[in-house]
């Protein structure tokens, strides 16, 4: 690679000068669209359509297809991110994955639409997985690119709060707004691609210039999906960290739908799951950005990322010990305020600790696997814990005991206060 450059300094540079609010705005739109598609199938479209095509296995069919689709997500969102980083487009790097990414998405999700079979809700759910996750390797990445150190965890509670804002808005369609799952399907898809248009369009970014880019090497591409934690142990232990506490968060609400159906007995689960979910996100709301904004201003990310462990936790508890609609709904709004303070301040924190610039989207893709990653083990770990350890009570408590574990290991991080 050449000697670095003014060009290089403008594309791997740390950055300096505070983005406006409507950059803020349109990147949290885009952000909105990836989530509500990714976790509305999941919370209600997948469960529904699983149920009626197979009611008594619908357990196991629901465990296949999301652990299947978080496979291909493990794979697909640092690939995409890799090479987001070599992309020398005059566009930018994020915007044409952003962009690509949302049609392929939209195009799996219509292909799921229309399946009548386990197995071609499986290959259509993983379409939109590897559609989906390309996108996600595009709009993770700008915060770390373009947002100056003292504004990051503001903007990223912004953005984390859309990926609560994404699932109540795809509820509220798939529920009460369109009726039918083929419909809900294709409404999602419609609206991934119509809401990541404005970040596309309006914001430019510095391309790569193509004497930056890196000459292709199988090997040197494959072994670069690998980050050291002996060399780059910070980064190791925010992976870990992060992995737990959305290995927990997975734990929680994969079942959320069957948990108000078979354990609560809630007449109506499909709503039941909405209105838990407004509840969350409006919780979520009351502590993501003022969060994030007092974590800029104290310049500490470790100490919230403890906090909001130990507030989760006690919302898995309360869920694990009490069966009823009322404790479902104190659980609800327990864990969104303590989520909505780690969707802010632990983005800014996993920026703080990326090895290179020049890999931001990569590293941030196999940071990412430990959000994806937690789909595909939940759901090989839920099925027995609720058969042979307690049913949902075991669950629960298995959900606390997790995310405390993640509190507990941010402390290892020594690079970020």
């Amino acid at each position: 690679m050449p000697p670095a450059s003014t060009a290089d300094a403008a594309v791997f540079a740390e950055p300096t000068v505070p983005v406006r609010a409507g950059w803020t705005v349109n990147l949290s739109l885009a952000t909105f669209a990836v989530f509500m598609a990714f976790m509305t199938p999941i919370q209600i479209l997948l469960p529904l359509q699983l149920e009626h095509i197979d009611p008594h296995g619908k357990n196991a069919a629901l465990s296949l297809v999301t652990g299947l689709g978080a496979l291909v997500a493990v794979l697909a969102n640092p690939l995409a991110g890799a090479w987001s980083d070599r992309t020398a487009s005059r566009f930018g790097r994020r915007r044409p994955w952003i962009l690509g990414g949302a049609l392929a998405g939209a195009a799996g999700l219509s292909v799921t639409a229309t399946q009548q079979t386990v197995a071609g809700v499986a290959v259509g759910w993983c379409l939109a997985q590897a559609g989906l996750n390309a996108m996600l390797a595009g709009v993770t990445t700008p915060i770390a690119d373009r947002v100056p150190l003292a504004q990051r965890a503001q903007v990223s509670g912004w953005t984390g709060l859309m990926q609560s804002f994404g699932l109540v808005f795809g509820a509220l369609i798939t529920t009460q707004l369109i009726t039918g799952v083929r419909s809900g399907y294709g409404t999602l898809a419609v609206l991934t691609v119509a809401l990541a248009l404005p970040f596309v369009l309006r914001h430019s970014e510095p391309p790569l210039p193509r004497a930056l880019r890196p000459a292709f090497d199988a090997r040197t591409f494959a072994r670069s999906l690998w980050v050291s934690p002996r060399k780059h142990p910070d980064f190791g232990w925010a992976w870990l960290t992060r992995f737990l506490i959305n290995l927990g968060n997975a734990l929680g609400t994969l079942y959320l739908f069957y948990f108000l159906a078979d354990a609560v007995h809630y007449g109506d689960p499909a709503t039941g799951v909405l209105i838990l979910t407004v509840v969350y996100t409006l919780c979520a709301a009351l502590t993501a950005v003022p969060a994030g904004l007092l974590s800029d201003r104290v310049g500490r990310r470790k100490t919230f990322v403890v906090l909001c462990s130990l507030v989760m936790a006690a919302a898995a508890v309360l869920l694990a010990l009490f069966h009823t609609w009322p404790s479902a709904l104190a659980a609800a709004a327990v864990l969104g305020a303590g989520y909505g303070v780690y969707l802010a301040v632990d983005q800014a924190l996993v920026t703080q600790v990326l090895p290179e610039a020049a890999d931001r989207a990569k590293d941030l893709g196999v940071i990412n696997i430990a959000n994806s990653g937690p789909q595909v083990l939940a759901p090989a770990l839920a099925a027995p814990i609720i058969t042979h350890l307690g049913g949902y009570a075991g669950l629960y408590l298995t959900t606390a005991l997790v995310t405390l574990m993640g509190g507990i290991l941010v402390n290892r991080i020594r690079g970020v206060a």
